[in-house]
């Protein structure tokens, strides 16, 4: 997360799936790499802890429909998170990976 901002204040954490934008039968969901540059130039990542997993993961969620999927990540990342920050809007990688859900990795 780096570059334009994307209005963090306006940041509400959400529950249910009433909004959720689907593809066919896939749930569609926004994620984001939370990162900052340390006081010695190190970068760190940010990654959460899930209890149906046990590794780290980053921090994604449900893409809702009154949201633009650089939205859905800023909200999933201060839900799942509870960091803010901004998105870099340049989208270096997409990718798509069909399995319980579909999603995008925005690296930035």
């Amino acid at each position: 997360m780096a570059g334009e901002a994307m209005a963090p204040e306006k940041l509400v954490a959400r529950k249910g799936r009433l909004r959720q934008r689907y593809n066919n039968e896939y749930r569609l969901v926004a994620g984001c790499v939370p990162y900052r540059v340390d006081k010695d130039g190190q970068l760190e990542v940010l990654m959460v802890s899930t209890p149906s997993r046990h590794d780290l993961v980053f921090p994604k969620g449900g893409w809702e429909d009154d949201e633009d999927v650089y939205e859905a990540a800023c909200r999933e990342a201060l839900e799942e998170a509870g960091v803010r920050g901004t998105i870099n809007v340049t989208t270096l990688l997409s990718h798509i990976i069909p399995s319980f859900a579909w999603y995008s990795i925005l690296i930035s």
